[in-house]
């Protein structure tokens, strides 16, 4: 079964690449903000100190990130009719990185992992961020790039679009240096073994999912 694990900056459109593989290739999207956002829900003690911690835009301890990583792929490992799994949001730190190698080697899903890792600049990241919009309705993110941009209200559900509370100028430079500080290092982790798929995502929507599908077809598994 094939594996694409999705990495980059805030704001490098990964969640944008992501749905398009899935509709490309029929595949299953496991994103660890969706994940967590419905674990939050439940009403036990996890739940409610997740729905404090993300509602102050404070980072998820890896430990509970791994939890609820394990359970899906648990989940996910008895169902029949799964071809692939698109992972985005699981390697923000490079433990991370390294208990979803285990998880995916515990698995039997270690053969055709594809680590894919969309690069933009601080300057894009910092201009896409403060500029990029939310549907106040169904919630959906919508970039700050290409069509997107002469968008007045949402494409999916007619909604009224607005700019997030934690997207404003300080927050982002807080997200960003975490970036560099904690992602970086798991970005080397897979790069010293060879394993990283390098995208330029600063071109069109259409050309970053191109190069992507190219760069995956000559990288042999």
């Amino acid at each position: 079964m094939s594996i694409i694990i999705l990495i980059g900056p805030p704001g490098s459109g990964k969640g944008t690449q992501a749905k398009m593989l899935v509709d490309k290739f029929n595949f299953k999207y496991l994103g660890s903000g969706d994940c967590l956002r419905v674990n939050q829900k439940k009403n036990n003690f996890t739940g409610k100190k997740l729905f404090q911690v993300m509602n102050k835009g404070e980072l998820v301890p890896s430990f509970i990130v791994t939890k609820i990583m394990g359970d899906e792929l648990e989940k996910l490992r008895e169902a029949s009719d799964i071809k692939g799994l698109i992972l985005e949001g699981w390697t923000r730190i490079k433990i991370e990185a390294v208990m979803l190698d285990e998880a995916l080697n515990w698995y039997q899903w270690n053969d055709n992992v594809k680590v894919v890792l969309i690069k933009i600049s601080g300057k894009e990241s910092l201009g896409r961020l403060t500029k990029r919009r939310q549907c106040l309705k169904c919630k959906r993110l919508i970039p700050w790039i290409g069509e997107f941009k002469k968008l007045k209200k949402c494409d999916k559900c007619g909604g009224k679009l607005i700019v997030r509370i934690d997207d404003n100028i300080q927050s982002i430079k807080e997200r960003l240096s975490e970036y560099k500080k904690e992602t970086i290092p798991a970005i080397n982790y897979y790069k010293k073994q060879k394993r990283l798929i390098e995208i330029n995502g600063e071109q069109s929507i259409e050309d970053v999912f191109e190069e992507i599908l190219k760069k995956m077809k000559k990288r042999k598994t």
